[in-house]
């Protein structure tokens, strides 16, 4: 899928991170994968994005954890307007 694997590095990095201030760095990156992607393959993708916040949530603590949830809420409401 053209730009998952950046896109979920990124997340990655931003959650281990847990930085309130970069939640827009985060949202941006969804964004611009959305951009990139075939409307054919989006949902599937945010679907991979969103099992891979949540995993992070669960291995995560404190801030972690609310970064991945934050993530969460924005790629759930991505899919609610796919």
């Amino acid at each position: 899928m053209p730009g998952l694997a950046d896109c979920l590095s990124f997340l990655r990095l931003l959650i281990a991170r847990g930085d309130p201030k970069a939640i827009p760095l985060a949202t941006g990156a969804i964004d611009e994968y959305l951009q990139m992607a075939p409307v054919s393959i989006r949902r599937n993708g945010l679907r991979v994005l969103q099992q891979d916040a949540w995993d992070l949530h669960g291995a995560g603590v404190g801030v972690q954890r609310s970064f991945a949830e934050t993530v969460d809420a924005y790629i759930e409401r991505k899919l609610a307007e796919e």
